[in-house]
């Protein structure tokens, strides 16, 4: 799959990462993990010190599919907000999903506090404000449940926030203690953790098929190598849907770009994260270099040549669209992308276990929020694999 193209920044920020031999011989192990990127170094991350044997495959370099594009703005409301998921799940279950993301966000931090070198952690408040007067009142009916379950979060009129940012809109919510960090840092520090606790690594080693025994999974690399596993995680991001397709599962294509650096950010109070009501949305932030990413402008295709004839054209609106928030701030963009962007139709990440699939299962961190939702569903997984249940389960499998 064709994940991106464009000019990737990530990268640019992380030159030289530690690289991993490829596998050269047959090997035995409790858990493979199949992917590379954030959520498999965060599923190695939870099974480091659980005494399973665990190997950890990619087909090419480490944290060099979407994570390398992943905008990396780490808040526990998603796409879908508080009240669609509680028409859809119903109370409990939307505050439960919101509660394990908050949960996630402050075991990230954490975690980013042990690793070899910073992951540009930091905490940020984000402005999620409405597009248009006709959204206001789902914004207020959104307050009222987010207060009720104990979510910090205020309710800004016009005033309040044009006192604070130029950015004119006639209400807002301010959620507090969201974050920020670096995807690539992030995800190649989590791997090198893992490795000092025993994990395998294998770079350039590509799964290329399987079949099944009584008490194990037998995997086939491109080279001819063996891998028996007693449990497969596959953790391939967009690339477990060439595997096994959910139906729950929806595939676009999204666009954002990275600033030069900006002389002066003040007008960017706290420089918050931000984002509005409309969908697809805009969304905003800075990096540690004072940059300004601004993405979305999303489309529906999943071609990647009419994703990228798009390229250019998506990096001009983007700008006009960050003028027209920061008049004040000019500036060009000296990296840009189109990528392929997942979500789910009702707004959950998919934990998959197929009956085709026996000991296997597809972690599917789909929506707005992956590098939250991996957190999220690595812990139930690890969960499942040491204590044989997690009571979050249910509210993410497939069969929900």
């Amino acid at each position: 799959m064709d994940l991106q193209s464009g000019k990737l920044y990530w990268p640019t920020t992380y030159p030289n990462p530690k690289s991993y031999p490829q596998l050269e011989e047959d090997i035995s192990c409790d858990v493979l993990i199949v992917g590379g990127g954030s959520s498999g170094a965060q599923c190695a991350h939870y099974l480091a010190d659980t005494g399973l044997e665990v190997v950890l495959i990619d087909k090419g370099r480490f944290a060099s599919g979407s994570t390398a594009s992943n905008t990396a703005l780490i808040q526990y409301a998603g796409d879908k907000m508080f009240v669609p998921l509680m028409n859809t799940f119903g109370e409990a279950k939307a505050a439960q999903h919101l509660k394990l993301c908050e949960e996630a966000i402050n075991e990230i931090e954490a975690v980013c506090g042990t690793l070899p070198d910073s992951a540009e952690f930091s905490r940020r408040d984000s402005l999620y404000y409405a597009s248009c007067e006709e959204d206001v009142p789902s914004l207020e009916q959104e307050l009222k449940l987010l207060q009720k379950h104990g979510f910090k979060v205020d309710y800004w009129t016009r005033e309040q926030i044009i006192e604070r940012y130029p950015i004119h809109t006639p209400g807002a919510l301010y959620y507090h203690n969201d974050g920020e960090l670096n995807p690539i840092k992030f995800t190649h520090g989590l791997l090198e953790s893992a490795h000092s606790r025993k994990i395998r690594l294998y770079e350039q080693t590509e799964w290329k098929g399987h079949r099944q025994e009584k008490d194990a999974v037998v995997m086939y690399t491109h080279n001819q190598h063996l891998i028996k596993a007693g449990h497969v995680i596959f953790a391939s991001g967009y690339g477990n849907q060439s595997i096994k397709p959910d139906k729950n599962a929806v595939l676009s294509s999204s666009y954002n770009l990275v600033t030069e650096p900006v002389s002066d950010l003040s007008l960017w109070l706290n420089r918050i994260l931000i984002w509005e009501t409309a969908r697809p949305y805009i969304y905003l932030r800075t990096t540690p270099d004072n940059r300004i990413i601004i993405g979305g402008l999303d489309e529906s295709t999943m071609i990647a040549e009419e994703r990228d004839r798009h390229i250019q054209a998506k990096k001009e609106q983007l700008l006009t669209e960050l003028n027209r928030r920061f008049p004040d701030i000019q500036v060009e963009a000296e990296f840009y992308l189109g990528a392929f962007y997942g979500g789910t139709h009702d707004g959950l990440p998919i934990l998959g276990v197929y009956d085709e699939f026996p000991r296997c299962t597809f972690l599917n961190a789909y929506g707005d929020n992956g590098l939250v939702y991996s957190m999220v569903l690595a812990r139930i997984l690890r969960d499942r694999l040491t204590m044989g249940s997690s009571p979050s389960s249910d509210l993410y499998l497939q069969t929900r």
